[in-house]
């Protein structure tokens, strides 16, 4: 009975969770940080700024320094990720 409670626990939990929340422990909450000392502050980036960011390390069309390490990280994300991400972090 542990193990179903548990299980449903983690899987409520995963399909309610902001697709954001991988971002947060490099970006900051709000998308504050200067990400590993190399990064845009996220949060003045506009929302069309972000998508293009997300949606070009996907497809390896954009970054610099930490565009290896960001590929890994949206690439999993869906569009519609995307733009939850980019509606909760932009001006």
């Amino acid at each position: 009975m542990r193990k179903i409670l548990l299980l449903t626990s983690i899987l409520t939990y995963a399909a309610f969770a902001s697709p954001y929340a991988r971002c947060v422990s490099c970006h900051g909450a709000n998308g504050e940080k200067v990400a590993l000392g190399k990064s845009k502050i996220i949060k003045d980036m506009t929302k069309a700024e972000i998508i293009t960011a997300l949606k070009g390390y996907k497809d390896g069309s954009y970054g610099g320094a930490m565009k290896g390490l960001m590929k890994g990280q949206v690439s999993s994300l869906s569009d519609v990720d995307i733009d939850t991400i980019a509606n909760q972090i932009s001006k």
